[in-house]
């Protein structure tokens, strides 16, 4: 009972670490401070309940608890954090805090769900279940926040194409104006591209764990990756060059046909997509 408590505990800790690198990132495209200052008390509570239970192990080992690879990634991802609370509040380098956090929540990641050498082979088991579970999940949530992007980018399209032939009728009054709809559709792609990013770096760690024939040419997994990076140079082209309107609009529907291969075609061709469990 006590072990399925601190697993709960450690896994929360991956939920609250995933939820600030997500707000740090917000920060980090789009100068948000109030998500930053958000990521920064979320990140304090994940040090301090890891800080918690590094002292408690301590005391039960009677020593640093450094000695294992379990031991080593948890203390590897504590320094990380320290590391970077004390960088975020004496410098202000929200640059490196969020990469190193990227950083951080992975090793986080892979010391909780990743069989180790104190865990039996049922506990085990079932939490490498639960690491697809957190997989599925925030693919699934990115995938949710692109297409409801890629509805907001069609009805500018269709509002843009009544203003311009100067059609004012109820459904031009009825669909919101083109700013906001040209807003929401990059908001929904801010907060999805590092939902899959997360979603592929537990994806990862999973594959490597069950997947005794996993190679990083499977079809799905390129296909992701691929995805990945089409919507991050969605967010660098509005960002760095500064296109807006109709054309981010056309890419953004363009970017949800390859969401839709990616998830039909290439997961039916993939190796151990769909049916591995």
């Amino acid at each position: 009972m006590v072990d399925i408590s601190l697993t709960r505990i450690y896994e929360l800790i991956v939920i609250l670490y995933a939820v600030s690198v997500l707000l740090y990132f917000i920060d980090f495209v789009q100068h948000n401070r109030k998500a930053n200052k958000v990521a920064f008390w979320l990140l304090s509570i994940v040090w301090f309940l890891q800080t918690i239970f590094l002292f408690l192990r301590m005391w039960e080992t009677d020593r640093v608890p450094i000695l294992t690879i379990s031991e080593g990634l948890y203390f590897y991802a504590w320094v990380l954090i320290t590391l970077s609370l004390v960088i975020n509040r004496l410098f202000r380098v929200d640059f490196v805090v969020f990469f190193t956090n990227a950083i951080g929540f992975l090793i986080m990641a892979i010391h909780t769900f990743a069989p180790m050498e104190t865990q039996t082979s049922v506990e085990a088991e079932r939490l490498v279940s639960e690491l697809l579970i957190f997989h599925i999940t925030m693919a699934i949530l990115s995938y949710g926040a692109f297409s409801i992007s890629f509805v907001f980018s069609a009805l500018y399209l269709v509002q843009y194409d009544l203003l311009k032939k100067k059609k004012w009728n109820k459904r031009l009054m009825r669909i919101e104006d083109l700013t906001k709809l040209d807003y929401l559709s990059y908001v929904l792609i801010l907060i999805g591209v590092p939902l899959l990013l997360l979603s592929l770096m537990l994806g990862l760690i999973w594959a490597y764990i069950k997947v005794v024939d996993f190679h990083w040419y499977d079809t799905k997994v390129l296909g992701s990756f691929f995805m990945l990076l089409a919507y991050s140079a969605y967010l660098y082209v509005r960002l760095r060059r500064g296109i807006q309107g109709r054309a981010i609009a056309i890419w953004n529907i363009a970017l949800f046909l390859i969401l839709l291969i990616n998830f039909f075609l290439f997961g039916s061709l993939s190796n151990f997509h769909f049916w591995e469990s």
